[in-house]
């Protein structure tokens, strides 16, 4: 159920980099690490993820991946910077889970260490997950006042299949525990 997931977000994620106008450099290169990501993941749950590049490797470019959330959002030139790093922190989470699975696989930390880190990398992912993926229940249930909520997380596609992978991302990290 994880690879259909993780394989449908990578064809999705994928298509927005390739498809969507006017996005600029900053969405392609959201959308192309997206990919990669859920690529990863979902060849991870059949283990062919071993096979790949080494463990230290994967980690270095997620940790690099994690990076450019942050940063991308400090440097851009578009709207407040501190509101677009707030928005670009679940990606960020999401590729430092990424980063943080090799490391923990791999044994290099202690294991009080590695149980927290796990937590706190599996806490955000899981409120990010519920925050996406119910976002638009009071507009599809017809509530009053729906009408006016914020699009900080973009349509309901692009809310449902970053709910998804996050909480597939959750579900990742502790099935690795």
């Amino acid at each position: 159920m994880l690879t259909a997931l993780f394989a449908a977000a990578a064809v999705y994620t994928l298509r927005q980099a390739v498809l969507t106008r006017g996005s600029g450099w900053r969405g392609r290169g959201d959308s192309l690490l997206h990919t990669v990501m859920a690529s990863a993941m979902a060849v991870m749950p059949w283990h062919l993820i071993d096979d790949g590049p080494p463990p230290g490797r994967t980690a270095f470019f997620f940790a690099a991946a994690a990076l450019w959330f942050p940063l991308t959002a400090v440097l851009g030139l578009r709207g407040p910077r501190l509101s677009g790093l707030v928005h670009r922190s679940p990606h960020a989470v999401g590729m430092l889970a990424m980063a943080w699975m090799p490391v923990r696989h791999g044994g290099v930390t202690d294991a009080h260490t590695g149980e927290m880190v796990t937590g706190v990398l599996t806490l955000c992912l899981l409120a990010y997950a519920l925050r996406s993926l119910t976002r638009d229940m009071p507009a599809l249930l017809g509530t009053p006042g729906s009408a006016g909520m914020s699009t900080d997380l973009g349509g309901p596609c692009d809310r449902f299949w970053q709910g998804s992978t996050a909480l597939g991302t959750a579900v990742m990290l502790l099935s690795h525990h």
